[in-house]
């Protein structure tokens, strides 16, 4: 450690807007390496204590009225931006990136670390439903007709820049697989974790399930409003998206569906102490979310796909259901409400998702370069 502390480190993130479960792996960077100046395409998290006294450094997006507050809208600029960051100064440079933060040129002395979330969704292996649910407004029109037409050259672009990083970290099996069918590059697992000590256990759940993200399309929001309009039980979803497939999702809500809009994280927390099942109904590379529901001793009930596959033990931790459809989730539930879990072995089982694994690893990782 006293070898790493000794050299100039740059850390480099897609953006810094909201606060997902990509900034906790941010946040844990900075815990590892408190030193280190941030570079990002936007920042707009000011009033969040952990950035008050960095050196941080945003492109000339940051300046650009509107696009600034629309990344999805800012797709053609960033890998620009990323490559017109300044690196040359810096010995190790860790890109956390599920988009063009990897671009970035670094001079031939130093090392670029690559923690990956995904290989570019909206280029690969979500090329298809990112078309069909574009958030553009008026210019979805302009972008369904655009994006098949300039996409072959942006897979290439990314694929070549995803030959720059020196090492890449998968955030899961699944997410190494896709780095090397996309990429043709190797990566090591090293898991994302949370702060587990933050999370109560509690044996006493109360009768209501849980679902907690954005409000977009692939969260499958929808799944679970029409699943629960059919069987009645008592559900709380949780979001801070207030968008059009909000607003419409809300309004199609029976009384047993309620809504949460923009609540606090110790109130987000609070309601996974209190659930009686977290429900986890996307496909997704690597997820917090669920992690912190079993860490209150909340189990999970999940499609199972990919990253929900590889940390669980079925019938202990979750339940699974085959097809993102009613009757299969239907189905889950009422598999669930005949069993009983155990709180402390659902608990004790995400013990090997906290935050000291997650530092450990890294840094034996990097000091073994």
């Amino acid at each position: 450690m006293q070898n790493i502390n000794q050299k100039k480190i740059a850390i480099v993130c897609d953006w810094i807007k909201d606060w997902w479960w990509a900034e906790i792996v941010l946040e844990q960077l900075l815990e590892i390496f408190p030193n280190v100046d941030i570079f990002t395409s936007i920042f707009f998290q000011k009033n969040n204590s952990i950035f008050e006294w960095r050196k941080i450094t945003t492109s000339f997006i940051q300046k650009i009225p509107f696009l600034n507050k629309s990344h999805k809208l800012s797709l053609m600029l960033r890998p620009l931006a990323f490559e017109n960051f300044d690196l040359s100064e810096y010995d190790l440079i860790i890109s956390s990136t599920s988009a063009e933060s990897k671009w970035i040129i670094t001079k031939p002395n130093s090392i670029q670390i690559c923690y990956c979330h995904t290989p570019t969704r909206y280029f690969w292996s979500h090329y298809h439903e990112y078309i069909n649910m574009m958030e553009f407004w008026i210019l979805n029109i302009f972008w369904k007709w655009l994006m098949p037409k300039i996409v072959f050259k942006l897979r290439q672009w990314d694929f070549i820049a995803a030959q720059r990083p020196d090492y890449f970290i998968a955030n899961s099996k699944n997410t190494a697989n896709r780095i090397k069918k996309y990429y043709n590059r190797n990566s090591t697992v090293i898991y994302p974790c949370i702060d587990i000590s933050k999370f109560k256990l509690n044996e006493k759940k109360e009768n209501f399930y849980l679902y907690v993200w954005r409000c977009i399309p692939y969260k499958k929001f929808d799944l679970i409003v029409d699943t629960f309009n059919k069987n009645g039980k008592r559900i709380v979803l949780v979001t801070n998206t207030e968008n059009k497939l909000y607003k419409e999702l809300k309004e199609k809500s029976n009384s047993n569906i309620e809504w949460k809009l923009n609540i606090s994280k110790t109130e987000t927390i609070e309601l996974f102490w209190k659930a009686k099942a977290f429900l986890f109904p996307p496909e997704e590379d690597f997820w917090l979310v669920p992690i912190e529901s079993m860490a209150c001793g909340t189990p999970v009930i999940a499609y199972s796909k990919w990253w929900a596959l590889e940390t669980v033990i079925d019938w202990k931790t979750w339940i699974f259901f085959k097809e993102q459809a009613i009757e299969s989730l239907n189905e889950a539930i009422k598999k669930f409400e005949q069993i009983t879990f155990n709180p402390n072995q659902i608990r004790n089982h995400v013990l090997k998702f906290d935050k000291k694994i997650f530092k450990d690893e890294l840094l034996w990782f990097i000091e073994n370069l």
